[in-house]
């Protein structure tokens, strides 16, 4: 008698790594991003969408959130069986919280508008803590997935 054991299919994917909190760093988790997420079962529009949320976040990791000699740090989180992926930019800097989609849209200044375009292509976005002084912020979007080939 043959038995076989049940394999599981993976439903999570994970992608992260570690940038210089530089202009090349941000431009390098843009495009790194990009090719892992087109490697996943998921629409043009959605891998779209990411790609400006990535780009939005690794520039303001490196524009204000950079601390000299600490990188920071993409994660992306494929949960298949929820629907969701979640990109996570992490800096060194834990102080310097952003302001929220409305405080970003009040502002007449030149910084914030980044945010504002994050909030407009994320499902929800947020920011905690990154241990031990540092900051995360985070943006999901919701997806239906593409049959792989």
């Amino acid at each position: 008698m043959n038995a076989t054991t049940p394999q599981l299919t993976s439903t999570v994917h994970t992608f992260a790594l570690l940038l210089s909190s530089t202009r090349r760093g941000a431009r390098l988790a843009r495009l790194l991003a990009v090719e892992q997420l087109r490697t996943w079962p998921m629409s043009p529009s959605v891998t779209e969408r990411a790609e400006q949320i990535v780009a939005e976040l690794a520039a303001n990791a490196a524009l204000h959130g950079r601390v000299p000699g600490r990188d920071f740090r993409l994660a992306l989180v494929l949960d298949r069986a929820a629907g969701t992926l979640r990109i996570a930019v992490s800096d060194a800097r834990g102080g310097q919280l952003p302001a929220s989609a409305g405080e970003c849209e009040a502002n007449d200044g030149e910084s914030g508008r980044g945010l504002v375009l994050v909030a407009a292509l994320a499902d929800a976005w947020g920011t905690e803590p990154y241990p031990p002084s540092g900051k995360t912020v985070w943006a999901l979007l919701k997806y239906r997935s593409v049959p792989a080939d």
